[in-house]
This record gives structure tokens, C-alpha cells and sequence, in this order.
């Protein structure tokens, strides 16, 4: 099915939830009324990335009345967003939702925490511990946060279970300079280029900008078409908002003309990771 989708690049403001979200939903009445079909939000949209003792404070149930909000306002136009998760357990997660028709479609927890350089997630933040593909009125879609886009396994995971768009929310910052470019945007647009051509997937890449701490998000939202092509792409640095027009036929021609996934042979992985997994344990 064709769709228009909104990737929303917006500035979130860190650890002030009420007047991101009141961002947030200015951002999707527009995009509603414009008739765009769905609208994707970066990586912890209601909150802003460096959180670290801010955690519990900023945490959302998913019977809060924020999310109930946004679960309502689904029933015009289907809404990714970002945000910390409190579970029942009391457990915090960075988690997106799917939210369509005035109710949550997926919970997509991120399950790769990077505890590299300037990042320190897993010290704040429990892992998900899945990657599920999941129906949609446009198609079957999976959903990465950031890191978890970097493990190739992620997406390879989602693309053999159906996934034909993939959604990618991120709040990546801005590191080194590689001409007139961020070094790290330039890493994130091969990384979604070369994802998209060789599982056949659409992906939607959806980028913060902003500074937090003195630390600069790059931006650069994108919509990658199947072939690896970026059919549209944000500017460096600065909020912005998008509009990609995502065809049925597009997709058609590229899986036709470059069926990898059709020839992918899933049992060969699967006896081959079962063989490492076995010698590993001894």
C-alpha cells in the first residue's frame, strides 16, 4: 500500500516532557492535516537523550495519560515515537511505540545499549530482549532505536520476519568531521543505505537535532528507498520536517530486479549459528 510519511526532526528539550510533548503534538496536527498517513519521531522524543539520574523522573507507564494522549490522536494519522518506559517491574526501558487507530500496535524496546565514548545507557536502563516485525495498515514493519541498527543481526532479524519498511528513531550526536560533513552522519547514511539495498527494505531514518550538555545532534532524517537510494533527506544541524511519499510499486520493481530476500536461505543461518553457539559453549 502507498503512504505519505513525516519524518519530524524536532529539538526536544531534555527532561522537560510537558513542553515536548506539546511540540510533539503540534507536530502531528500538522502532518494530519497536510494528509500525511504516518509521522516518526526520533529516539526518546518526549524526554531528550542524556538523561542519566533523570530516568525515573521523565519514565512513562503506557496507561499514563500522556501516552493515552498520543494513543487517541492515532486515530488520524499513525504516530512512531520515543520515550522512556516504566514497567510493571519497575524497570526503565528507551522504548518506541506504534500507535494507529487509537491503540498501541508495537512496544519495541531497544536492546542494544552502547556504553562506549560519551554514551552510558546500560547504567540507567534495562534492555529489551526482542526483535519482532509487526503488521500495519501500510505493511508489515520493524523498528530499531539508534544502536540497535549498528548490530546487523537487528535488521536481518526483522526483514526475515516480514518486515518490508524498516523505521530507525535516533538520537545520534554529532562526532568528527569527515569533509563538510559530521563523521558520524556520514557513517549513519552508508549504514542506512547498505541495510536498506541488502535486505530489500524501505527504511525511515529519523534523526533529533539540538544540543544537550554541549553535545550537538547532526539531524539528517532520511527516507532510503529499497535500492539503497536516499529519495529524501533533512538538512544537517537544524529542525526540520520531511514528507516521503512511500509506493507499493517501488518496492515491487526492487525485490523483482534484486530478489535477495526471496534467495536469502534462512535454515543455512540458523545451522551455521547453531554450529558457533555450540562450539563457543564447548
Amino acid at each position: 500500500m502507498d503512504f505519505t510519511a513525516v519524518l519530524a526532526q524536532i529539538k526536544p528539550k531534555l527532561g522537560c516532557t510537558a513542553d515536548n510533548l506539546t511540540l510533539i503534538e503540534m507536530q502531528i496536527t500538522k502532518a494530519r492535516e497536510a494528509g500525511a498517513d504516518l509521522i516518526v519521531f526520533p529516539e526518546l522524543a518526549i524526554s531528550g537523550y542524556f538523561l542519566k539520574d533523570l530516568v525515573p523522573e521523565v519514565a512513562l507507564r503506557l496507561d499514563s495519560a500522556e501516552i493515552l494522549r498520543l494513543t487517541e490522536l492515532s486515530c488520524g494519522i499513525s504516530i512512531v515515537i520515543g520515550f522512556v518506559e516504566e514497567s510493571d517491574d519497575y524497570h526503565f526501558y528507551n522504548s518506541a511505540l506504534y500507535l494507529e487507530d487509537g491503540a498501541i500496535r508495537h512496544l519495541h524496546r531497544k536492546v542494544y545499549l552502547p556504553t562506549y565514548g560519551l554514551f552510558d545507557e546500560q547504567r540507567y536502563l534495562a534492555r529489551g530482549e526482542s526483535f519482532r516485525a509487526f503488521d500495519t495498515k501500510f505493511g508489515r514493519f520493524g523498528m530499531l532505536i539508534c544502536e540497535d541498527m549498528w548490530h546487523l543481526s537487528a535488521s536481518y532479524i526483522l526483514a526475515m520476519d516480514g518486515a518490508t519498511t524498516l523505521i530507525c528513531l535516533s538520537s545520534s550526536p554529532a562526532r568528527g568531521i569527515e569533509g563538510d560533513s559530521p563523521g558520524s552522519a556520514t557513517a549513519w547514511q552508508k549504514l542506512v543505505s547498505t541495510t536498506a539495498m541488502f535486505l530489500n527494505c524501505r527504511v525511515l531514518y529519523s534523526n533529533r537535532v539540538g544540543y544537550e550538555d554541549g553535545v550537538n545532534f547532526w539531524g539528517g532524517s532520511e527516507y532510503v528507498a529499497a535500492s539503497g537510494e536516499s529519495i529524501v533527506r533533512a538538512p544537517l544541524l537544524e529542525e526540520d520536517v520531511i514528507t516521503a511519499r512511500v509506493t507499493e510499486g517501488a518496492l515491487r520493481r526492487e525485490r523483482t530486479i534484486s530478489p535477495l530476500m526471496r534467495d536469502e536461505n534462512l535454515f543455512v543461518t540458523l545451522q551455521e549459528l547453531r554450529r558457533i553457539a555450540d562450539k563457543r559453549c564447548g
